[in-house]
């Protein structure tokens, strides 16, 4: 890494009193972490997200619990990867065999909602019975999740407080950063005047972000096609990763996918090219909970 400029030392002074930005403590010779999550929502994403509940949807989600989560499974085994995966309780009480077969392996299990609801509007009570529904569901399979994941990517108002209340460790929703991690303020939104900020949250933020999530570049949704080339895909994560590995140090880079998507076989393809050009460079690969307890402010 360079030597910083002035001006670059004048911004990172900015850019502190802007959020709280942590960064990693990596392994001895490695420049950056790269997680791979996978958001097993099988039905409940259509179910719920999508108001679809015929058999044609449900199979989509069949597939990725049948198929999908198989094929990662063995493809992260193959490579020695132990990944995340945020998983909603309808998922694991429809399928428990697989789910319990995801933790066995090693894998790190994190709440997903129960059956993938979207809380931006929800009243606090509703949001928290749901939030403990979820976490008494990965009870069943001695899971008490330190991670927490929004369906869909989205927050409430109250979202943030009952991480907190609930002794989450951390959250993967938020897109306030890209490399590095952070604590939250809570943003209240003024349309007449600038926005303002809260306290930094305890929880700390593992950023995502859409470009990084493979649902949108590649599901099928009616009117709202994604169905890219999976080279597309390649192309955006590994720029991605290639300007972390030159432009940042102690990060991260946090790809999202889901079985019913990812595991599909063009798709899973590129996610093994992707993975072999990565892993050769200097990168940590852990699950996302490892990577939070190596955060510092």
């Amino acid at each position: 890494m360079e030597q910083k400029t002035d001006n670059q030392k004048h911004m990172d002074k900015i850019l502190e009193n802007m959020q709280k930005t942590g960064r990693l403590q990596l392994p001895e010779g490695k420049k950056m972490a790269l997680s791979f999550s996978f958001d097993f929502d099988s039905s409940s994403v259509w179910m719920e997200s999508f108001g679809k509940s015929s058999q044609v949807y449900t199979s989509r989600g069949e597939y990725g619990a049948v198929v999908g989560v198989p094929r990662i499974l063995d493809l992260l085994d193959r490579r020695g990867i132990r990944a995340t995966f945020f998983i909603p309780g309808h998922t694991l009480d429809t399928y428990p065999e697989i789910c319990r077969e995801i933790a066995a392996r090693g894998h790190e299990i994190g709440h997903h909602g129960y059956v993938h609801e979207d809380p931006t509007f929800l009243p606090e009570e509703e949001e928290e019975a749901i939030l403990l529904k979820g976490l008494e569901t990965l009870d069943k399979i001695g899971i008490r999740p330190t991670g927490y994941r929004s369906p869909g990517f989205d927050f409430s108002p109250n979202t943030m407080k009952l991480l907190e209340k609930h002794g989450f460790r951390y959250d993967s929703s938020l897109m306030g950063n890209d490399y590095y991690p952070y604590c939250p303020r809570y943003c209240t939104v003024n349309f007449d005047r600038g926005n303002t900020f809260g306290d930094p949250s305890s929880v700390i933020e593992m950023p995502v972000s859409w470009y990084l999530d493979d649902f949108p570049h590649s599901e099928f949704i009616m009117t709202r096609t994604g169905m890219k080339p999976q080279s597309q895909i390649f192309e955006i994560w590994k720029t991605h990763f290639d300007y972390g590995m030159a432009h940042t140090e102690n990060g991260m880079m946090a790809v999202c996918m889901h079985p019913q998507v990812i595991g599909r076989p063009h798709n899973l393809t590129m996610l093994e090219e992707f993975m072999d050009y990565a892993l050769t460079k200097e990168v940590w690969s852990a699950p996302l909970a490892e990577m939070c307890e190596r955060v510092r402010f």
